[in-house]
């Protein structure tokens, strides 16, 4: 059976999204946009103060008026996300003419996308989807996933990019030290470590996990580093 939606990371830096309306649902999607370096637009007649704010800063594009048809179609990304659903299928129509990808917010049958539950730690991303079939489910697995991954993990993330860099540039053709350092590093107690805040001890343990062993952790599989991709 052929699933709804697929999975997918998209970058949205500095690419023109589009928010049609102007109360608080349509404020989540805005900050939600400019958390990963949209150019966004919003129009709508009223908007909500922080919107405002946000236009009068500069951090959008901000025109108080109606929707005109078919200006969606002029933009990579669009969200609808006011209370007229009449507007609501025009800016989906519109969309789908031109081949933009759109959002209508609680309307399923309208939208290309979906936004997932999202738990970020810097560079890690964990999110749960439901196909906007039982979104309750998705809010309670991203409490979840909050405990799964703590706090201290936007610290740790950092870590693992800089030290995979480290391990590549020290065993670039070494398959099984590449595999103990990787999982040296994944059975380190980084809680404490990164507790004491001490940059000097961090480092000491990133280089002592670079050293040579030849003997191989038990039940690691070798690891053949594949990109997210």
């Amino acid at each position: 059976m052929p699933y709804n939606y697929m999975p997918v990371s998209v970058s949205l830096t500095d690419r023109r999204c589009l928010v049609v309306g102007g109360g608080k649902v349509a404020l989540r999607k805005i900050e939600t946009l400019l958390d990963y370096g949209s150019a966004v637009t919003v129009v709508a007649p009223e908007v909500e103060d922080k919107i405002q704010y946000f236009g009068d800063s500069g951090r959008i594009r901000l025109e108080k008026r109606e929707y005109c048809s078919p200006e969606a179609g002029n933009y990579r990304l669009v969200i609808s996300a006011c209370d007229d659903l009449a507007v609501n299928r025009r800016v989906s129509d519109d969309c789908r003419r031109s081949g933009t990808l759109v959002n209508v917010v609680d309307q399923p049958s309208l939208c290309d996308f979906i936004f997932p539950a999202v738990v970020r730690r810097d560079c890690l991303s964990a999110a749960i989807s439901t196909d906007g079939k039982a979104p309750f489910m998705s809010g309670h697995l991203r409490m979840i996933l909050e405990d799964v991954f703590p706090a201290h993990w936007t610290r740790l993330m950092p870590l693992a990019a800089r030290f995979r860099k480290m391990v590549q540039e020290r065993w670039p053709d070494d398959m099984h030290q590449k595999t103990v350092c990787y999982s040296q590093f994944l059975e380190a107690d980084w809680k404490s470590l990164l507790k004491e805040k001490n940059p000097t001890a961090v480092d000491g343990e990133l280089e002592r996990m670079l050293e040579p062993r030849a003997d191989k952790p038990e039940g690691v599989p070798p690891i053949d580093e594949p990109a997210d991709s």
